[in-house]
């Protein structure tokens, strides 16, 4: 579920806690969470509606008003109305676990696994090492790789704390400079 950076601050202030979206079928679940980029947001309900909506809930999505938020739902596509109801967590967990240099075997033995029979990891590691800010099409474009495919990879790498991600590219994080250096 995309959400735009300036609902993101409205949920992490508290001012925000209701998203609408029009889907096929819903893309989170009540109970999930989702990493974005002002921490985890926590999803607690998901729930089909009629587009029967007042101004009270509007508002907790951040609309003025009840016809502000349909006109903005109807440039969205079509589908089912959903009516998410969502909260601020806390950080993103991964950012504490970039500093960490705990469990580092433990991350060494994931990467081996990640690796199978077709070794990528420590060659992808280096290289976002050597090329802070890099364009990921740049990266995949050096291993030949289609970019969505790479940023997949780097996606894996970032959860176990190795990456991070930035404006443009990635830059390796001092507990993946670890595991390079190991």
């Amino acid at each position: 579920m995309l959400i735009r950076i300036v609902d993101l601050e409205a949920i992490a202030s508290g001012r925000v806690d209701t998203q609408f979206r029009r889907w096929r079928r819903p893309t989170v679940k009540a109970g999930g969470t989702l990493l974005t980029a002002v921490g985890t947001l926590a999803i607690d309900a998901v729930e089909p509606i009629s587009d029967d909506i007042d101004d009270k809930d509007a508002r907790r999505a951040g609309f003025s008003d009840a016809r502000d938020l349909m006109a903005t739902l109807a440039k969205r596509g079509e589908g089912q109305l959903y009516r998410i109801r969502l909260h601020h967590l806390g950080a993103d967990p991964r950012i504490a676990l970039r500093a960490s240099l705990d469990d580092l075997s433990e991350v060494q033995a994931k990467l081996a696994r990640m690796d199978g029979e077709a070794p990528w990891t420590r060659a992808v590691l280096a290289s976002i090492a050597e090329n802070p800010g890099l364009s990921a099409q740049q990266l995949a474009d050096r291993f030949g790789m289609e970019k969505q495919v790479f940023k997949t990879r780097v996606r894996r790498l970032k959860t176990l704390g190795l990456t991070e991600s930035l404006e443009t590219g990635y830059r390796i994080s001092p507990r993946g400079k670890a595991i390079l250096e190991r």
